[in-house]
C-alpha cells in the first residue's frame, strides 16, 4: 500500500541564471556650432543609465545610454570646456539560458572609456561594457514533513528541523527625486557644471503592513567652472526616502533594497543670480528583495519494525544562512605627478568589481579602486594623473559561504599636495551578503507490504555492541529493527544525547 505522507510548499524564488556579457561601442561626435574647437583632450568621464530590461523566449534584452562627458581645453582660450553626448547600446544574451525565469535583473559599468581627437571639431570615442544579469525563477518547493499511519504498522520515521531562508517576493519600482542643493560653504557660485558624481545608498528598509519604507543619501560632487573662468568643486548628502507596495509580505520579513540610476539631470538653477543653487532631478529604479526565515520539518527516513517498507527520496537544496555584510576600509595614498602642481582641481574613485577568494579560515573581498586626480601645474594647465589601487576586506565567514559583494567610495575624497605629488585619503565601502546552502534527502514517496510481515525468527533478540564512530542511534536502531526508545529504555538511559560511544549498548529486538 501506498504511504500517506504529509507535504508542505514553499513557494520563492530561486536565481536561475547568472550571465556576463561584454560588448564594445564606438561613436564620432561631432563638436557643436556653440562650443570652442578642441586643443587638447584632458579626461573622458562616462555615466550609465539603464532604460529597459526585458525577457523573452529565454533571452534577456537590456538597453541604456551611457552618458559621456569630455573635458577639453579650447584653441585660444584659457580654462576648461566640456562637451557632453550619449551613447545608446543594447545588450542581448544568446541562447535561452534564462528559459523559465520570471524576474530579470540587470547592472552594466563601463570597463574602458577613451575619446580621442579626430581634429579640432571631430572626436572619437571607445567604450567597453561589462552587463551582469540574473534571473530569478519562481520554484514551488515540495518538502515531506510527515507520514500518517496507524500504530500496527510499526513506522519509525525521522525528522529533522531546517532552518530555511526564502526569497518570497521581488518588488520594482520607478521614481523621480527632485531636490535643490546648496553649494559648499566659502565656495564661488557656478556658471556651468562641467562634471558630476551621483552616488546613492540605501541607509535603512522598514517594513510596516503592505508598505516597504526605504530611506538613504545621495552623494553629489561636482566640478564647475565660475564666471570669472576658474574651476571648483563642491559636495553635498541629498537625504531621500520612498515608499513600495509589498503585497502579501509575512510579518519580520527582511527587505533590501537595490538603487540604479536610470538619469539625471544637474543644473544651475536659473533664479539664483549668484549660482549657488543647483537644482538636482534624478530618475531611478528601485528593486526590493524579500526574504522570510522559516522553520520546517523534512521527513529524511523511515522504516518499520514489522513490515517490509520502501521509499524514493528527492534531494533539496536549500539556503540556511544569510548575513549581510558591510565593511569599510580606509585608503590613504600618494599619486606621484612627475611635476609641480599648483592646486588640484578635482578627484574621484571607482570601484570595479568585486573578487572574492578563501585564504586560510578568511574570506578576502578584493576590487581595484580606480583613482582620478585632475590639476593645475604650476603653469596653470590642467592634467590628469590616474592609478588603480588594490583594496582587500578580510571577512570570518563560514568555508561553504557564498559571497556577493559591491565596492563603492560614497564619502568626500581628501586631498592635499605634497613633496611627493598628490596624497588622497578616501573610504572604500564593501556592502553585499553571504549565503550558505544545505543539502540534504527528503522522503517523496514510499510503500509498505502489509502482505508480508518481517521474519525475525532467525534474528538474536540482544545484541550487545558499542556505538560506531559515525553511527547515530537511528543507525543503530534501523540497522537491527529496533526502536530508539527501546535502546534507551534497555540501557537506562533518558535521551540520545546520553548514549556513550566507549560503552557497550544493550540492544533487544522490538516486540510486537
Amino acid at each position: 500500500m501506498e504511504l500517506e505522507l504529509k507535504k508542505t510548499c514553499l513557494d520563492a524564488y530561486e536565481t536561475s541564471a547568472e550571465l556576463t556579457l561584454t560588448q564594445e561601442e564606438t561613436a564620432e561626435t561631432i563638436v557643436p556650432d556653440y562650443c570652442p574647437d578642441i586643443a587638447r583632450i584632458i579626461e573622458t568621464t562616462g555615466r550609465v543609465f539603464l532604460h529597459s530590461r526585458e525577457l523573452r523566449d529565454g533571452r534577456g534584452t537590456v538597453s541604456g545610454t551611457v552618458r559621456v562627458t569630455v573635458l577639453y581645453t579650447p584653441e585660444g582660450e584659457g580654462g576648461i570646456r566640456t562637451l557632453e553626448f550619449a551613447m545608446p547600446f543594447t545588450a542581448e544574451s544568446d541562447g535561452r539560458g534564462l528559459a523559465d525565469c520570471a524576474v530579470l535583473l540587470a547592472e552594466t559599468e563601463t570597463e574602458f572609456l577613451e575619446t580621442r581627437m579626430l581634429n579640432p571639431r571631430k572626436v572619437f570615442t571607445h567604450c567597453k561594457l561589462v552587463t551582469r544579469l540574473t534571473g530569478f525563477q519562481r520554484r514551488p518547493l515540495w518538502i515531506c514533513t510527515d507520514v500518517e499511519a496507524g500504530p500496527e504498522l510499526c513506522i519509525e520515521k525521522k525528522q529533522e528541523q531546517q532552518h530555511v531562508i526564502l526569497l518570497t517576493h521581488i518588488v520594482e519600482k520607478d521614481f523621480t527625486f527632485s531636490e535643490q542643493m546648496d553649494l559648499s560653504p566659502g565656495r564661488e557660485g557656478a556658471a556651468e557644471l562641467l562634471t558630476s558624481q551621483v552616488c546613492p545608498a540605501v541607509t535603512e528598509t522598514k517594513i510596516v503592513g503592505s508598505k516597504l519604507l526605504f530611506k538613504g543619501i545621495f552623494t553629489v560632487s561636482l566640478l564647475y567652472r565660475t564666471a570669472d573662468g576658474r574651476c571648483c568643486t563642491s559636495s553635498g548628502e541629498l537625504p531621500f526616502s520612498q515608499i513600495m507596495e509589498v503585497e502579501g509580505v509575512p510579518e519580520g520579513a527582511e527587505p533590501t533594497v537595490q538603487l540604479q540610476l536610470t538619469g539625471a539631470d544637474l543644473q544651475v538653477d536659473g533664479a539664483d543670480a549668484e549660482g549657488r543653487e543647483i537644482a538636482v532631478t534624478l530618475y531611478l529604479h528601485a528593486t526590493a528583495l524579500v526574504r522570510q526565515t522559516q522553520e520546517v520539518s523534512i521527513l529524511s527516513d523511515l522504516y518499520s519494525t514489522a513490515y517490509d517498507l520502501t521509499y524514493d527520496a528527492a534531494p533539496l537544496e536549500l539556503t540556511s544562512l544569510r548575513e549581510q555584510l558591510a565593511r569599510r576600509q580606509s585608503v590613504r595614498e600618494v599619486l606621484e605627478i612627475g611635476v609641480v602642481a599648483d592646486s588640484i582641481l578635482a578627484l574621484s574613485v571607482t570601484c570595479g568589481p568585486v573578487a572574492v577568494s578563501r585564504e586560510g579560515e578568511s574570506t578576502v573581498l578584493r576590487t581595484g579602486a580606480d583613482l582620478r586626480a585632475l590639476y593645475l601645474d604650476e603653469g596653470g594647465v590642467p592634467l590628469v594623473a590616474e592609478r588603480t589601487i588594490d583594496v582587500s576586506c578580510q571577512l570570518e565567514l563560514p568555508e561553504d559561504c557564498r559571497v556577493t559583494a559591491r565596492a563603492a567610495c560614497r564619502a568626500e575624497i581628501q586631498g592635499s599636495l605634497t613633496d611627493r605629488g598628490i596624497e588622497v585619503r578616501f573610504p572604500v565601502d564593501f556592502q553585499g551578503a553571504a549565503a550558505a546552502r544545505v543539502k540534504r534527502a527528503c522522503v517523496s514517496g514510499g510503500k509498505i507490504d502489509t502482505d508480508a510481515p518481517k521474519d525475525t525468527a532467525g534474528a538474536p533478540s540482544l545484541v550487545l555492541r558499542c556505538l560506531g564512530k559515525q553511527e547515530t542511534a537511528w543507525d543503530l536502531a534501523k540497522r537491527y529493527n529496533t526502536t530508539i526508545g527501546v535502546i534507551l529504555a534497555a540501557n537506562q538511559l533518558e535521551t540520545e544525547g546520553d548514549i556513550p560511544r566507549d560503552q557497550l549498548l544493550l540492544i533487544p529486538r522490538k516486540r510486537a
